[in-house]
């Protein structure tokens, strides 16, 4: 999609990218990540409303540090640049960056030396957060410093004519108190942006551009049933209407009554057509003796492409595939960010289109998960259904553990759904972004009645988030914790014990494979 208005933010493998751009995005600026090498000819073509030159984890005089073109100061265009950022701003305006004798990390207080359209309304002596190891010993040519710190003597600089800015703290962090102030002078006091980038205007615009792409052809869509693909295909019908086909694939990988619930979430709901292909015996028969976490997703995304591909073929008019892929998931399987590493496949993340030579829509490939979440109530999804946590692409498939049998997905089922039925009942459910249980490929011993047990450890897992980029454990309190795992013990056979997993992400992934 092609917006006249947005945020260019370069990526030097910054920790915080995906931040920026959600800050950004929060302040209904539209925003776009792209790596150190995004050609200049790009940038001039798109001709983006401001450019924000993101952190990154080296220093800019390492021997192969990522740079960027001096021409991209001499575009007229305003630049922001945050910490490695205002690094190579200085570096290239004749200044001098050195390693700091100590690297500071964590919150500093702000003094402001000159109120410039950045730090317009800017509370002074406000708490910042730093994480750098070099700082600027000698001013760029040309430019003010605006703020210091205590350890910080040039904190932030200015060259108000070319409205280049450049900030040694991270203003896109919460710990940073003034941090939105900030941003948002960057967006419309010196960019002069306005803030437009809504659902409702998403929807129109995505509207009208699969209505002319796609014309009176038809258009599949795989609806795994999560928030994603669900509201993909209900953005989509809006614009096809009796052009789209929706395939439900019941993978048996799938949460208990799951298939049942999405097909009459849409019947109740939306009249959408839906083909609902339970191919649960197919999946299962080929991930027999499987333990390998990798090849487990590989064999249900080829899988699931050969059984959406038979059923697709019925529909020979159709040529192009709709997908709920998220910006994370194209991110976290495409090594374009910088110093970026692929951590895991995603299946709806290619494959489908290059084996069945449909043209791919992905309207959600720029969104973040809580913006798709937003565009589902303005469409009309129900609140139950749009405020349901990610579901993986392979379902329970990654959380058995070893090997899958439809046995130990039913115990996984069973116990699953305990926990989230609880999350309900106590009203907490709404404050994860996600919670699930793991089947452990460990038996343990227990006692029930007089008699000595020999069972499965159930592992539970709750974190809270805001993009899955980073997570954090959710803290329960102990006297729920006891009663679900009560509750799971008593009603699951073939389950005698409950653990709760509090590791972060990072060093953890949220998933366990």
């Amino acid at each position: 999609m092609q917006h006249v208005q947005k945020i260019l933010i370069i990526d030097f493998g910054a920790q915080y990218s995906q931040l920026i751009a959600r800050r950004v995005r929060e302040s209904k600026v539209y925003s776009e990540i792209h790596s150190h090498n995004y050609p200049i000819s790009k940038i001039r073509e798109e001709k983006p409303s401001g450019i924000i030159l993101s952190g990154g984890p080296m220093s800019v005089y390492d021997e192969g540090a990522p740079n960027i073109s001096k021409e991209i100061f001499e575009l007229g265009i305003p630049v922001l640049g945050i910490c490695y950022g205002l690094q190579l701003i200085t570096q290239h305006h004749n200044g001098k960056v050195e390693p700091a004798k100590s690297r500071e990390y964590g919150k500093a207080n702000l003094q402001i030396c000159q109120i410039d359209s950045l730090f317009n309304s800017v509370e002074n002596n406000s708490v910042v957060w730093m994480s750098h190891g070099d700082y600027i010993t000698e001013l760029p040519e040309g430019f003010n410093i605006t703020a210091r710190t205590e350890n910080s003597p040039i904190c932030a600089v200015a060259n108000l004519e070319k409205k280049i800015f450049g900030l040694q703290f991270h203003p896109e962090v919460a710990h940073t108190k003034q941090g939105k102030k900030l941003l948002d002078n960057f967006l419309f006091s010196v960019c002069g942006c306005t803030p437009d980038w809504t659902s409702k205007n998403f929807i129109e615009e995505s509207i009208e551009e699969v209505k002319v792409k796609v014309g009176n052809k038809k258009a599949i869509c795989a609806l795994s049933g999560g928030v994603d693909s669900s509201v993909a295909a209900v953005l989509i019908h809006e614009a096809l209407h009796e052009n789209l086909i929706c395939i439900h694939v019941d993978t048996g990988m799938m949460r208990k009554n799951e298939s049942a619930d999405i097909i009459k979430m849409f019947e109740e709901n939306f009249n959408l057509h839906i083909i609902h292909i339970d191919a649960s015996e197919i999946f299962l028969s080929k991930l027999a003796g499987v333990t390998d976490p990798e090849k487990k997703r590989k064999i249900i995304g080829t899988t699931f492409i050969e059984v959406f591909e038979k059923e697709a073929k019925k529909f020979s008019d159709a040529d192009f595939l709709i997908q709920g892929t998220l910006y994370p998931d194209v991110i976290e399987s495409v090594s374009v960010k910088g110093a970026s590493v692929t951590i895991k496949t995603h299946h709806n993340v290619g494959g489908l289109p290059e084996k069945m030579h449909l043209k791919l829509i992905e309207p959600f490939r720029e969104l973040f998960k809580d913006e798709v979440r937003a565009i589902g109530r303005e469409l009309g999804l129900p609140e139950i259904f749009i405020q349901r946590h990610p579901f993986p692409g392979p379902g329970l498939a990654v959380r058995v553990l070893g090997e899958i049998t439809k046995e130990r997905l039913d115990i996984l089922r069973e116990a699953d759904d305990i926990f989230i039925s609880e999350l309900h009942s106590g009203n907490i459910y709404d404050n994860i972004w996600q919670a699930f249980a793991v089947l452990l490929p460990v038996q343990t011993v227990g006692v029930m009645g007089d008699a000595r047990t020999y069972e499965n450890v159930i592992a539970l897992r709750a974190v809270t988030s805001l993009d899955a980029m980073t997570a954090d454990w959710y803290r329960f309190d102990h006297d729920f914790l006891e009663n679900v795992s009560n509750k799971i013990i008593r009603s699951v056979r073939g389950i005698n014990r409950v653990v709760y997993d509090i590791s972060s992400k990072p060093p953890s992934t949220i998933e366990w494979e």
